[in-house]
């Protein structure tokens, strides 16, 4: 198998596992009638954070980006390879910006399967986009855009961290970093912290047969892509100068 066809299946698993696990978890709190109702934020964290875990190990090949803003922190890093004898390259960089895009819409679309029949009794549109994308408790664009700045920034530089620094904890390093994320600055916006994430997800919804789903909440879209992509950038750029 090719390199970019590689990058494109690895990724596309990995990231699909990602967003299945982690729309599942938040669908299983939110939405009526489920096992995990109302299960709560600290319920949703260790969710994403295992969520995390899983993507990461089904995409291993590839370095297990899993997010644009990390692609694009080694870019800015300087980095001279993205995984495993792939080297860092418009081509290569476009393909995993594909590649997490459509994962995150595929897990997208197979956690609405898991929960159909909720989704189809849920009447809170607000509680079925949420189940999808992320969406701030306090509607400020700026501040908002803040908050996904310095919580990707944290993400991107540990992972760069982890990458210079002897460790075994592999995958489980990345979830408890998540885990941490969530706890710590997912209050304000839901901590996207991944574009492809918010993104895929909020086509899907936007696209999927859901009753009484609402509107996808394009006016604040932007706001989980921009800010994750900067704190990226600003992380690979940091960790030049740190080292």
């Amino acid at each position: 198998m090719g390199t970019l066809a590689t990058i494109m299946l690895s990724e596309i698993a990995g990231t699909a596992m990602l967003t299945l696990l982690g729309g599942g978890v938040v669908a299983n709190v939110v939405l009526g009638k489920t096992k995990g109702n109302g299960g709560g934020w600290l319920l949703i964290n260790f969710g994403w954070g295992l969520a995390v875990f899983s993507g990461v190990w089904v995409a291993f090949k590839t370095g297990a980006h899993l997010n644009p803003a990390v692609t694009i922190g080694l870019l800015a890093s300087g980095a001279e390879e993205y995984g495993p004898g792939i080297p860092v390259g418009v081509g290569t960089t476009l393909v995993y910006f594909l590649a997490e895009m459509i994962g995150a819409f595929l897990g997208a679309v197979l956690a609405w399967l898991a929960y159909k029949n909720h989704y189809d009794q849920e009447t809170d549109p607000g509680a079925i986009l949420g189940t999808f994308s992320t969406g701030p408790e306090i509607r400020s664009r700026g501040w908002n855009l803040v908050t996904e700045i310095i919580a990707t920034f944290v993400l991107v530089f540990v992972i760069i961290m982890f990458g210079n620094t002897p460790n075994e904890l592999g995958p489980l390093a990345v979830a408890l970093l998540v885990l941490a994320i969530g706890a710590s600055l997912g209050g304000p916006t839901g901590y996207a912290i991944n574009p492809a994430r918010d993104l895929g997800p909020r086509l899907a919804h936007a696209i999927l047969p859901i009753p009484h789903k609402g509107g996808s909440d394009w006016g604040y879209s932007w706001v989980p892509i921009v800010g994750p992509m900067i704190g990226g950038v600003l992380a690979g750029l940091f960790s030049i100068v740190y080292f």
